[in-house]
């Protein structure tokens, strides 16, 4: 994975969880790396001194990603931080609250789709444009969820539909910047022992979804890291756009 080093990603919620293990990981192999959080600054922070104290470069950078503008502003920011933008993982998202059809409300489905779906689509918008004046091609990772497919746990549908949208956007987008030799794919993660699932799933939620997986177990954000190295990477998937890699333990075997 040596076409890695010296490249420039950005990686959006990397305070923590999945995308701090994706920073981390891309850092230790050369990667520059911008670590985007929202609230998260000291978590942030300590994913940026880890890849320092290893020899990387790399900066965080503030962003509500409910907020287009705020996006714009975080996507130049790490131009202005690198001067480029070769990989952009799309990781940002929460489930904000489980909620079953009797407590849907149309607020909490523009905030839901506003963090998990359309914040993907503005990233996108920002980023694009910037890898076409480079030349040379980019890179996309978005981050969709085995949710997508099998419709998520107790009251998680609108994540779920969220994540549906990002999975359907990633195969649209890949037809469409695959002329600008911009490959787009997406990672779908299973049920990781995150702070997502500290926050949103009980001990006995967690429980049920050990018992679908084949595996029988749970996965960690470093059991994910291998996905992402490997659609960063043009020597090893430099042929491969469209793509939605399951990191699952066989909870669903497309």
């Amino acid at each position: 994975m040596e076409d890695i080093k010296g490249k420039v990603a950005l990686v959006t919620g990397a305070s923590t969880g999945i995308g701090a293990a994706v920073a981390k990981a891309l850092g230790a192999r050369g990667a520059k790396v911008v670590v985007h959080y929202n609230q998260s600054e000291a978590p942030a922070q300590a994913v940026v001194a880890e890849i320092k104290a290893a020899g990387g470069h790399a900066v965080a950078v503030q962003a509500d990603v409910r907020d287009s503008a705020a996006i714009t502003a975080c996507v130049a920011a790490s131009v202005q931080a690198f001067g480029r933008i070769d990989i952009l993982v799309n990781n940002a998202g929460s489930l904000v609250k489980r909620a079953p059809i009797a407590e849907f409300t149309d607020a909490l489905f523009d905030e839901i789709l506003h963090i998990n779906a359309r914040s993907v689509l503005a990233f996108c918008r920002e980023v694009v444009p910037q890898m076409r004046a480079q030349g040379g091609g980019g890179n996309i990772i978005n981050v969709t969820s085995v949710a997508a497919r099998n419709g998520g746990g107790p009251g998680a549908y609108l994540y779920a539909g969220a994540k549906g949208f990002v999975s359907t956007a990633t195969h649209g987008l890949a037809k469409e910047l695959a002329p600008d030799r911009i490959r787009v794919n997406a990672v779908a993660p299973g049920v990781i022992l995150t702070p997502f699932q500290d926050r949103f799933s009980t001990p006995q939620m967690l429980e049920t979804f050990k018992n679908s997986i084949p595996m029988g177990r749970l996965g960690t954000s470093e059991e994910c890291v291998g996905a992402f190295l490997f659609l960063a990477s043009e020597q090893l998937s430099g042929y491969v756009t469209g793509q939605i890699i399951e990191v699952n333990g066989g909870q669903y075997m497309p």
